[in-house]
């Protein structure tokens, strides 16, 4: 039992951790806020009407400004970004499922996690979602 330190010692590594993180987060918000300032400080303003008209990829607004938005767009996309969670949750699962001890577990817990997957995109399916019209 005398060898094992103290509350106060442990207490004080743990708030030195976080003085660490917290002075780099302090740094880079003076990176930015000292770049932002630089940027406002040397930059030329010579507002002009053309300067103040809105941009759109290189191409004049002409019209009003409504338009229909395809949703299938943002339905790939967020298909796209499911799988790719999917994707990086599996190389982890692959380091913990060779550790001995750990198999079974994680075999059962990756089998669910890719149920769930399977049933959402059988559902995004039969509904249509992946059909491209």
């Amino acid at each position: 039992m005398a060898d094992v330190p103290g509350p106060t010692v442990a207490a004080s590594d743990y708030f030195q951790s976080y003085s660490v993180v917290g002075l780099l987060a302090l740094v880079g918000v003076l990176f930015v806020a000292v770049a932002f300032g630089a940027g406002r400080l040397l930059r030329p303003v010579v507002p002009t009407p053309e300067k103040l008209l809105t941009y759109e990829c290189g191409v004049d607004p002409v019209g009003e400004g409504w338009a229909h938005t395809q949703v299938r767009y943002y339905v790939y996309a967020f298909l796209y970004v499911i799988f790719a969670v999917d994707s990086i949750f599996l190389f982890p699962w692959a380091t913990v499922f060779a550790a001995p001890g750990y198999g079974a577990t994680t075999l059962v817990e990756m089998f669910i996690f890719l149920g769930f997957l399977a049933v959402g995109l059988l559902y995004a399916w039969k509904k249509g979602v992946l059909e491209w019209t």
